[in-house]
């Protein structure tokens, strides 16, 4: 099993920083990337925190991205910009584009910001969050290598494209939705793999499109998504807003980061949020939220050991717990930071 350790928010922030900077981020760059990888780890997201880095790193190395690329913002109209990530480091082009939609939210009630040139840019859950703590309900979603059939095709032609969506609750907690469109991440079919299991035949298919049990023949298929067909045409409306709209690469057209990581991938991003203050005031939404939730909340539990939850509530439980006690990190993934903060890998 491997180890953790915990490090304070500011100290693991600081580190991730300084290993993007010794590996030619500038420095106000570094900083607003490191945050939102920071963010992913307070939220338990650990596989899309800091021990992404030196992947990131490593593509850059390939010639896969820039690590000191220059986002531009084209503001097309009052609530909308077009954002060229340059082909650098995603959580910077998602950053900034998250930076654009709010301006325009404030402008003029409602903003989008459509991305293009960007990579991986970590989960939507930090974003999420972010827009919420300003007060915007979010609809954010990103585009990503093809591992998806669609529904009757034996070939991947389409993503397991991220989609989160956000509500702000003032003086509570933010109702929090980041999901990807796979039944399970294909991290559990390798896990299943290794250890020699079977898995649900609900969760993958061989390559030949048929439904299989046996982990391995599903590491060499495709994944299956939520609800079947819904859940492929979900994934799909994902791809047309962040790939096709934004101008980015769509379906096949994305290039996938472990088959070719020198080659740029082209991911798409839209980031579509609403300044709630302009439909009600600060209180009323705070009472329809608190409302909601405890309706929710007071639902009988079919286990009385698993009360019914909202979506996010395990994430900013985790968020709280470890902004007060420190950032449960895989000692290996430090030791990596530390070792490129040194300017020695």
């Amino acid at each position: 099993m491997n180890e953790t350790t915990i490090l304070p928010v500011d100290e693991l922030g600081e580190l991730a920083a300084a290993a993007l900077r010794a590996s030619g981020v500038p420095v106000g760059d570094a900083a607003e990337i490191a945050q939102v990888l920071v963010l992913a780890d307070l939220f338990g997201i650990r596989t899309h925190g800091v021990q992404r880095i030196p992947q990131y790193v490593d593509r850059a190395r390939l010639g896969g991205l820039s690590p000191a690329a220059t986002v531009t913002v084209e503001r097309v109209a009052p609530a909308l910009a077009r954002v060229d990530g340059g082909n650098g480091i995603g959580p910077l082009v998602g950053a900034r584009a998250l930076a654009a939609a709010v301006e325009g939210a404030r402008n003029a009630g409602i903003g989008a910001a459509f991305a293009r040139h960007s990579n991986h840019f970590g989960p939507v859950m930090p974003y999420l969050f972010q827009a919420t703590e300003q007060g915007f309900a979010a609809i954010i979603a990103s585009n990503a290598t093809t591992t998806i059939a669609p529904s009757g095709g034996r070939e991947a032609r389409v993503g397991n494209n991220p989609l989160g969506i956000g509500v702000p609750a003032p003086g509570g907690d933010p109702v929090l939705l980041d999901m990807a469109m796979s039944v399970v991440a294909r991290a559990k079919i390798r896990q299943a793999a290794k250890a020699g299991e079977s898995i649900p035949a609900t969760w993958a298919t061989d390559r030949d499109g048929a439904p299989t049990t046996d982990a391995a023949a599903a590491l060499d298929g495709f994944l299956l998504p939520i609800g079947g067909y819904k859940g492929y045409g979900l994934s799909l409306m994902v791809d047309l807003f962040a790939g096709l709209l934004s101008g980015a690469a769509y379906l096949d057209h994305v290039s996938s980061w472990s088959a070719d990581p020198g080659r740029a991938q082209d991911l798409g991003h839209v980031f579509i949020l609403i300044d709630t203050a302009r439909l009600m005031g600060s209180a009323d939404l705070a009472r329809r939220m608190s409302d909601f939730a405890g309706i929710l909340h007071d639902t009988p539990p079919s286990d009385p050991a698993t009360p019914v939850r909202l979506p996010g509530e395990a994430e900013l439980a985790a968020y709280r717990r470890q902004q007060r006690e420190g950032v449960e990190v895989l000692r290996e993934d430090v030791a990596a930071l530390r070792e490129m903060a040194a300017g020695s890998a």
